[in-house]
């Protein structure tokens, strides 16, 4: 597993507790059934179609014979949705509007057990600090060889994969895994993690900049696997950022500022719940308190969300800026999912930082104490 030697669990002089060692998890953190049944959810699927008047809508439902990736206890319905639209006409998601904080600002500070900050674990989900293993008939080739490709010397890049392989594709929608989620824009594929009610935690480059002082469309689809999404899915109506960071190259000063929290248009995190923040501490650095989920493009096109453990961080800046090394194992579209740890007593781990960028000696995250400003402000602003 990637990370280096663990240090003693200790608390910093300032008083702040260090996370749980990934290895004494499952000792740590208990696993827990849902305390309530499962609800039925009103999920909304929206889709935007070209039409020259109302367009007329007929909806059927067929029942499907569950397959081996079924959930038990449920049937399984295919939803045909007719709509009379225009065709070869193209329509697209309106952009959405960006708040610019500057990296100079006063941050707003809060404790980490302030609401703000603190996660929400629903009632009706269970709760499994190690998401469970993909069953034998679900599991599927890599479709990349990562090991076949090698970066070119200079500039920090789009991330790479360090032999072994510690990665592993999950299907697993108890809490925090549903938390966890693939983001669609214009660009491409990334990943992301609710981080309030209706807040997603992502990675800038990952947004599409217009020109004119907005952003491109955000998608994001919680749990997403192989097409489904067993929470629907939301789209961005705001973004807050610090950096609009542009792919392919990402440079030093770029590298701390790579995240954004993206404002959603309906509560998901009423149902998926979400995880804290909490701002990065030099005093973890080499400790192996850390995971990772992101949709990496060479193991399943970026359709499964994979997971790996036991990763060291080492933060390299002033806390306020953090570019954060690791040695942990990404590739594209795992951009935006966020390293995170448990702390003894909460039943909820705690994001400190996005994936980023590589070059040909590390891997690197985005975070620090402005990242979790983002997280006050766009939660004051947009509860």
């Amino acid at each position: 597993m990637a990370g280096q030697t663990n240090p003693t669990r200790k608390r910093s002089a300032d008083g702040k507790q260090a996370p749980i060692l990934f290895r004494d998890l499952r000792k740590m953190v208990r696993t827990r059934k849902a305390l309530e049944p499962t609800p039925e959810l009103a999920l909304r699927f929206t889709i935007d179609v070209a039409s020259s008047g109302k367009p007329e809508i007929e909806l059927r439902a067929q029942e499907l014979e569950q397959g081996p990736s079924g959930s038990a206890g449920v049937d399984g319905y295919r939803l045909e949705l007719t709509v009379g639209a225009a065709a070869g006409a193209h329509v697209f998601p309106p952009s959405i509007s960006c708040k610019k904080l500057p990296s100079t600002r006063k941050l707003k500070t809060a404790r980490p057990d302030d609401e703000v900050l603190r996660g929400h674990l629903p009632g009706h989900l269970a709760l499994r600090p190690l998401p469970e293993k993909l069953p034998a008939e679900l599991r599927v080739r890599p479709r990349i060889d990562s090991d076949r490709y090698r970066l070119v010397k200079g500039g920090n890049q789009a991330t790479t994969v360090f032999t072994p392989d510690d990665r592993a594709t999950f299907n697993d929608t108890s809490f925090p895994w549903c938390t966890l989620g693939r983001v669609d824009t214009a660009g491409g594929l990334g990943s992301g993690v609710m981080i309030g009610p209706r807040h997603l935690l992502t990675v800038s480059h990952a947004i599409v900049w217009n020109r004119n002082g907005t952003a491109g469309w955000v998608k994001f689809t919680p749990s997403y696997f192989d097409g489904s999404a067993p929470f629907g899915a939301a789209w961005g109506e705001r973004v807050y950022f610090e950096s609009k960071v542009t792919p392919p190259d990402i440079d030093g000063e770029e590298a701390k500022h790579d995240y954004v929290v993206v404002v959603l248009d309906r509560r998901l995190g009423d149902t998926t719940g979400w995880m804290g923040s909490r701002p990065y501490d030099h005093d973890w650095d080499g400790g192996t308190y850390w995971s990772h989920v992101g949709y990496p493009t060479d193991l399943a096109s970026g359709n499964r969300p994979c997971f790996q453990g036991d990763i060291a961080l080492d933060g390299v800046g002033d806390e306020l800026h953090e570019a954060i090394h690791h040695r942990g194992d990404v590739w594209p579209g795992q951009s935006g999912g966020p390293f995170f740890a448990w702390w003894e007593g909460e039943e909820w781990p705690r994001a400190v930082s996005v994936q980023s960028w590589q070059n040909t000696g590390t891997n690197g995250a985005s975070g620090g104490s402005h990242l979790v400003d983002l997280v006050i402000r766009a939660r004051s602003e947009f509860p």
